[in-house]
C-alpha cells in the first residue's frame, strides 16, 4: 500500500464470527450469508475480525478461514482488525492477514496501545514499516484497556501518514469525533452499535463504523444525513433507537447482537466463546418486541409512496 487512501465514508459494517452449535467451530456456511446480506443492502465496506467479531477468541488459523470465506463471499474493501497491543504479535497478524486477503485490505485497524503518543507512533511506524499496511487507528478503552487523550490521538495521526482513518469509541465520542475532524483531514468513525451516531456525524463523523444487528437503519441514517442533513437522518434512525439501545447493554451486547442475528436468519446459531457471557434468557421478551418494532419500521421504509399514504 504505497500511496495512503482515506478510507470511504459511509457505513462499515463489523462482521460477527458465526459459531456451530456446542462444538462451538466456525460456521462458515453463515458467515457467507452474513457477508452477503451486507453487501446486498449497501455497506461502504467490511470489518472483520474486530472485537465483536470476537477475534481474540480465534486461533490464527481461524482467522484465516475468516478473511478466506470473507473474501469469497464479497468484492467489498475490507479493514482487518489486529488483536495484538505488542508489536511484534501485531506485525505477524497483519502480514497473516495480507497472505490471505492481499489488496482486498484497505487498511489494518489497531488500538492505541498506550496514552503516551510516541509510544503510539513507534508502534504504528513499525507495523507499517514492515507491512506496507494503512492503518486505521481505533481509540476504544473499553476493550485495550488504554485511555489516550484526544490530542495524543491528533499527534498520533498527524505524525503518520499511513493512519487512513480514526476509529473514535472513547465516551463521549460526539466531542472527540468533533476534535478529532477539526484538528485531522482523515475521516473519523463512530462505533459503540450507532448509539451516539446522529451526535457523530453533526460533529464532524464521516459514518459508523460498527456492528447492529439491523445495519439496514444506520444505513439510511447515514445516507439520509449526506442527501438532507440532521431531520432526515434522525428520522430515518429513530425507529430503531429502542433496538440499538437495547443491543448495547453492557457485558451482554454481543450474545445479544448474535441471537438478534439468528432471529434474522443471518447466523444458523448465536453461540459465543467464554470468557463472554451467554445469552440471558429473560430478555427474550424485551428483544422479541424490538425486533418486531424496528422490521415494521423497515417495511415501512421500504413502501411504496402510495401504500404509505393509503396506510
Amino acid at each position: 500500500m504505497v500511496n495512503p487512501q482515506p478510507v470511504s465514508p459511509g457505513v462499515w459494517g463489523v462482521v460477527a464470527t458465526p459459531f456451530q452449535g456446542s462444538t462451538q467451530g466456525l460456521d462458515e456456511g453463515s458467515l457467507a450469508t452474513l457477508v452477503e446480506h451486507y453487501e446486498a443492502i449497501g455497506v461502504t465496506g467490511l470489518t472483520v475480525l474486530g472485537v465483536f467479531g470476537e477475534a481474540a477468541a480465534l486461533s490464527s488459523a481461524e482467522r484465516g478461514v475468516v478473511l478466506e470465506v470473507v473474501t469469497e463471499s464479497t468484492t467489498l474493501q475490507l479493514i482487518v482488525g489486529i488483536t495484538a497491543l505488542a508489536t511484534q504479535p501485531a506485525i505477524e497478524e497483519v502480514r497473516a492477514a495480507q497472505a490471505v486477503a492481499g489488496d482486498r485490505i484497505a487498511a489494518v485497524m489497531v488500538q492505541a496501545n498506550s496514552a503516551n503518543p510516541a509510544v503510539v507512533i513507534a508502534h504504528l511506524r513499525a507495523i507499517h514499516q514492515a507491512t506496507g499496511a494503512n492503518v486505521v487507528l481505533q481509540d476504544y478503552p473499553l476493550a485495550s484497556g488504554v485511555s489516550i487523550p484526544t490530542p495524543a490521538v491528533i499527534a498520533v495521526a498527524t505524525a503518520c501518514d499511513f493512519v487512513v482513518a480514526i476509529k473514535a469509541e472513547a465516551p463521549p465520542t460526539s466531542v472527540a469525533v468533533a476534535q478529532l475532524t477539526a484538528g485531522l483531514g482523515i475521516p473519523v468513525f463512530g462505533g459503540l452499535g450507532g448509539q451516539g451516531l446522529l451526535d457523530e456525524l453533526v460533529s464532524g463523523a464521516a459514518g459508523a463504523m460498527t456492528g447492529f444487528s439491523y445495519p439496514e437503519a444506520l444505513i439510511a441514517c447515514v445516507r439520509a444525513w449526506q442527501d438532507s442533513g440532521y431531520e432526515a437522518a434522525r428520522d430515518a434512525l429513530l425507529p430503531y433507537l429502542p433496538l440499538i439501545n437495547f443491543e448495547q447493554q453492557a457485558k451482554v451486547a454481543l450474545p445479544l447482537r448474535k441471537e438478534l442475528l439468528r432471529q434474522r436468519g443471518l447466523v444458523k446459531e448465536s453461540g459465543v466463546r467464554a470468557p463472554a457471557a451467554t445469552f440471558p434468557e429473560s430478555l427474550r421478551p424485551a428483544m422479541l418486541a424490538h425486533l418486531r418494532e424496528a422490521e415494521a419500521a423497515a417495511h415501512e421504509a421500504s413502501a411504496p409512496t402510495t401504500e404509505k399514504v393509503r396506510v
